[in-house]
């Protein structure tokens, strides 16, 4: 029997197994990453199919659940009511995001700013090892970058992607496809630029041994802070790179028009975010506290 047609402009989603694949395969990687770490379920340290089992599900989940969006977008469930909707989603995936840094930017200002206040803490066990290094900042043993190399150059590289994808948006708004196309190859390979010499970046370091040697062997924790910081902010690139890269094909195959293109706004969005969390990122980790 056919269904009426709806008297209202929200749009009721089919029943997907997306949600559900997604919450197990995402359970799934996350124990699998504690096996490949540690060694969990009997499973020896170093196991590593599990994870990327667990990945493998996420990325199908991702694939399968995004292009049922897309279908949705071309067959015109995407009413103003619904755009207005996926608007406030996507702000609140934002401020989520925002959180998630606060927390780790807390860390780093009460390790940098009350360094000083360690210096008191009572002789107890081990721990006094570790006070007595973090008194100091940086913290004894650490080697701290310097910010007006490696790090500069990725600010510009950032800052200057920020400006082609900015171009590209106003491009496609005014139906100068061919300028939208350039500015988002140039975002793209400017995305996977800076992701590459953050990698040289992680090699010098590690090779290096400036932040995990045996002068700093109570002060790891500056090191740790710092990957979970900057490689938390790269693998956000990485998954902004991904995200515009899917916009440039979607592009191509023109499927966005001056007036429907909320994927692409989207993806700006984000891009636009990651820039800001890296001008925190060097203004704080790389010069005032470097």
């Amino acid at each position: 029997m056919a269904h009426a047609a709806p008297h209202h402009d929200y749009h009721l989603v089919d029943p997907s197994p997306y949600p559900l694949v997604a919450s197990i395969a995402t359970t799934v990687m996350m124990v699998g990453a504690v096996t490949w770490m540690k060694g969990l379920f009997g499973l020896p340290e170093g196991t590593s199919w599990l994870f990327f089992a667990g990945l493998a599900g996420v990325l199908y989940s991702a694939f399968g659940w995004w292009s049922d969006v897309i279908k949705e977008s071309r067959a015109g469930d995407h009413t103003p009511v619904v755009s207005i909707g996926l608007r406030y989603g996507m702000v609140l995936f934002i401020a989520s995001e925002v959180m998630f840094f606060a927390a780790f930017f807390w860390m780093f200002f009460e390790m940098a700013v009350f360094n000083e206040a360690r210096a008191h803490i009572p002789e107890i066990s081990n721990w006094a090892d570790t006070a007595a290094a973090w008194s100091t900042w940086p913290p004894k043993g650490v080697e701290v970058l310097d910010p007006w190399q490696l790090p500069l150059l990725n600010t510009v590289i950032l800052l200057l992607s920020g400006t082609t994808v900015t171009w590209a948006h106003h491009a496609l708004q005014v139906g100068d496809r061919n300028g939208a196309k350039l500015g988002l190859i140039i975002t793209v390979a400017l995305g996977i630029l800076f992701t590459s010499v953050q990698a040289y970046e992680y090699h010098h370091i590690i090779h290096e041994n400036l932040f995990f040697n045996e002068e700093a062997a109570n002060s790891g924790l500056y090191g740790s802070i710092f990957f979970m910081a900057t490689g938390f902010h790269g693998f956000h690139v990485l998954l902004g790179t991904i995200f515009l890269a899917v916009c440039l094909m979607r592009l191509l195959a023109g499927q966005f028009t001056p007036e429907k293109h909320f994927g692409f706004e989207a993806a700006a969005w984000y891009w636009h975010f990651v820039d800001v969390v890296w001008l925190f990122l060097f203004a704080f980790v790389y010069v005032t506290f470097g």
